[in-house]
């Protein structure tokens, strides 16, 4: 029975202090496991509420975009409707323009028309001036 005192003995001086020290350790290892499992969980409500706010913000946005898109239609077909009706009037103004340009080409033509015709008028009464006057001059040649 001696032998199993002394081995009963040595366990007790040799691994009872090396087990105190690892139930230690262990329990250092497990405080920094709590400690890190805490913060993987902050971490993730962390992420959780990031990700809740992501979402949030991506329904703003489209909300945002789909309004601003009906917004920007419908300055562009206000705009659309602006310009056909200044085009409508540039086009009327255009016309009545090209109207009145062509009455002056008219009277124009009608003044140079009547330009010509003076003209040969004159030139046609200058020769009839000129046979009177030979008339007139072999009429005194006769007479005399």
């Amino acid at each position: 029975m001696l032998m199993v005192e002394n081995i009963k003995k040595v366990v007790q001086e040799l691994i009872l202090p090396e087990l105190g020290i690892i139930k230690a350790e262990n329990q250092e290892i497990k405080t920094i496991l709590q400690f890190i499992n805490q913060r993987v969980n902050d971490t993730n409500i962390q992420l959780v509420d990031q990700s809740r706010r992501i979402d949030e913000l991506r329904v703003e946005l489209k909300k945002e975009i789909s309004d601003l898109r009906i917004e920007l239609k419908k300055e562009i077909s206000e705009v659309k409707r602006e310009l056909k009706e200044e085009i409508s009037e540039v086009k009327r103004e255009l016309k009545e323009e090209i109207f009145k340009n062509t009455i002056r080409m008219d009277r124009l033509y009608e003044v140079i028309v009547r330009r010509d015709e003076h003209e040969m008028l004159v030139m046609r009464v200058a020769k009839n001036e000129q046979k009177i006057t030979e008339m007139d001059m072999e009429f005194h040649k006769i007479a005399a």
